[in-house]
């Protein structure tokens, strides 16, 4: 069982949530239940999922989990270009999320590489 608060990539993905919420907070009030409750939903499911694997049992069980949040890393993604082809957000406030989406994928690769070593 790991502490997930002290996950370096738990704290990045919590992160990329902060910025995700002040992102959508400008999306028009037409999107409340469409683009905006998604695009939340799967930046919170990114650190959730790493801190239930964090939780569980086993490695493999942790491996699991991170492999779900690497999904919701790249549902983030598709919906943030989305957001941008939408002209609902810019190239400026789009690209620092994209680069931390990035770093954090890349983290969640090394992690389940050395979880798998152990």
């Amino acid at each position: 069982m790991h502490k997930f608060k002290d996950l370096k990539i738990w704290q990045k993905a919590m992160g990329i949530t902060e910025a995700v919420y002040k992102l959508s907070s400008s999306f028009p009030k037409e999107e409340k239940y469409g683009l905006t409750t998604q695009i939340r939903r799967s930046a919170v499911s990114i650190a959730s999922n790493i801190a239930e694997g964090a939780g569980r049992n086993s490695n493999k069980e942790f491996i699991y989990f991170l492999s779900i949040a690497n999904g919701s890393s790249f549902e983030l993604l598709t919906q943030i270009y989305l957001s941008k082809r939408l002209n609902l957000s810019s190239e400026e406030e789009t690209k620092p999320i994209i680069n931390q989406i990035s770093e954090v994928c890349n983290m969640n690769y090394s992690l389940q590489k050395s979880l798998t070593k152990t």
